[in-house]
Formats: C-alpha cells, structure tokens, sequence
C-alpha cells in the first residue's frame, strides 16, 4: 500500500509526457487530416538538442526549454511547405510512406551526429530536489512535467476556442475552400499548425530528456503509446487525448507494480476495449 503513491505520481509524470507528444499529434491530425509518423522523429531530434544545450554548450535547462520548440517549429514548418503540401492532395498512404521515410532519415542523421548510445541529461537547481508529498518524498522534475502538461493543455484550449485565432483554425479545418475565399490564407494557417505540432513536440523532447535516457530508439518507444492516445481519446479531440494519456500514464505504472508480466499489453487491451465500445474513441466524432 506504501507504494500506491509513488506510482500513482510516476502514472501523473509519464501521463504529462505522453500528452505532450500527442498534443501536437493529435492536433496535425485533427486540424490538417495528416498523418504525421514523423513526429515522434522530431520529439528525438528535441530531447538531442537539449542535450547539446544543456550539457556541452551553456548548461541551461531553461534556454533549451526555449530553443529547441523554436529550432522544431522552423523544422516543420519547412517539412510541410517543402515536402508535405506537395502529397497532402494524394491521401493518407502518400503521407504516411513520406513521414515514416522522414523519421527513418531523422534517426539516421541523429545517429550519425550523435552516436547509438544513451545519452543522460543532468539537471540542476530547485528542479533536482525532492519535495515531501502524500506521505513520501517525491522528486520536483515529475511534478514539474504535469504541470507543464496543464499549462500546455490550458493554453491549447484556449486558442481553439476563445480566441479570432482558434476560430480561423477551426473554420479552416471545417471549409478550406470558403474560408480562403473570405481572405484567410489558408495553406499559411496548415503550415503554422504542422509548425507548432513540431515545436510542441521538441518541447516534450526536452522535457523527456532529464527523465528518461536518450537514444535513437526513444523516438519508437513514445510513438506506439501516442499513436494509442489518440486512437483512444478520439482523432483530433484535445480532451481526448487528455483523458487518454491520464489513462495509460496510470495503467503503465500500476501495471508495472501488479501485472508486470502484462504491463506493455495492457494499453492495448484498453484500446481494443474502446474501439469494440466506440469506434470512434472516446471524445472522437462520428464520421
């Protein structure tokens, strides 16, 4: 009983990472109906460059935390105008050969810039201390990482749907052919959205990278559990996907602490489990 705690905050920290990944994925896929498998590729990239941040040039976790989403955000504006615009008119399979071509090639790059070995990311300040809580001593960094999820969440939400911005992007999403005639720029609106996905997902690359080891084969790891959010939480649903990664971040812990023989299965269990229930996830629309 004494362990409930301490998985039930580790189930929290991996949840916030995990909605962090799939935010931006969730977030292409629903606003731009692409499929994005480059984008696990691009959290990698991330996590690497904050390594080399953080730990050869300037020692700042905080000036990562900044650059990075910028050096992403410019990445995958460039991908989409250079490469995705010109197959997005063919469908799905055109984009899915195009991005899981890209991720192979980012691996590839990473390896050869970086090396194939695990890299570890070392934090200093309040954000490397413990703090009591619920009874036990808890370390900052993983509460740090929920609350950045939060954050990152509520901004999110607010864009979508309180502001001029959220309503272009949605009336662009609903009728691209109408809301380009009424003077929106409407390739320049799909650009900025993959743009963001990008940086969003740098950002979790840095988040992820004092938390977990980074090596080549993270970019894999993150992407099964991501790709299961959103199919879980409903294709381009925020609150989906919120609710989704609340849900696996909690079975991966405890199924680690009770099942541990079953654990990597249980995520797919539930998956299979919503799908017969409602096919079209748990927040997701009919088509």
């Amino acid at each position: 009983m004494s362990d409930i705690p301490v998985f039930f905050l580790h189930g929290l920290a991996y949840a916030g990472l995990l909605f962090l990944v799939s935010a931006g994925l969730t977030l292409v896929f629903g606003m731009m109906n692409v499929l994005n498998f480059a984008h696990a590729a691009m959290y990698m990239v991330g996590a690497y460059l904050s390594y080399t941040i953080i730990m050869q040039l300037t020692g700042q976790f905080w000036m990562a935390l900044i650059l990075c989403p910028m050096i992403l955000f410019v990445i995958g504006a460039l991908i989409e105008r250079f490469l995705l615009r010109r197959v997005h008119k063919f469908g799905h399979l055109q984009e899915l050969l195009l991005t899981f071509g890209l991720a192979y090639i980012i691996t590839e790059l990473v390896k050869l810039f970086w090396g194939n070995y695990p890299l570890a990311v070392n934090i200093t300040g309040f954000l490397s201390e413990t703090i009591p809580i619920f009874g036990i001593t808890y370390p900052v960094y993983r509460i740090f990482i929920f609350v950045c999820a939060i954050f990152v969440g509520i901004v999110m939400a607010l864009v979508l749907y309180k502001t001029r911005l959220g309503i272009i992007l949605r009336a662009s999403v609903n009728d691209s052919e109408m809301t380009n005639t009424l003077g929106v720029n409407v390739p320049l609106v799909f650009m900025g959205v993959f743009a963001f996905g990008a940086g969003l997902s740098g950002f979790a690359g840095v988040i992820a990278g004092p938390l977990l080891s980074t090596f080549p084969g993270m970019a894999h790891e993150i992407l099964i559990d991501a790709f299961v959010v959103i199919v879980v939480g409903g294709f381009g649903s925020l609150g989906g996907a919120v609710v989704a990664a609340l849900l696996i971040g909690q079975l991966q812990s405890f199924g680690v602490l009770l099942i541990p023989k079953l654990s990597v299965a249980l995520i797919f269990l539930l998956m299979a489990v919503v799908l017969i229930v409602k096919p079209s996830g748990l927040f997701g629309e009919e088509q």
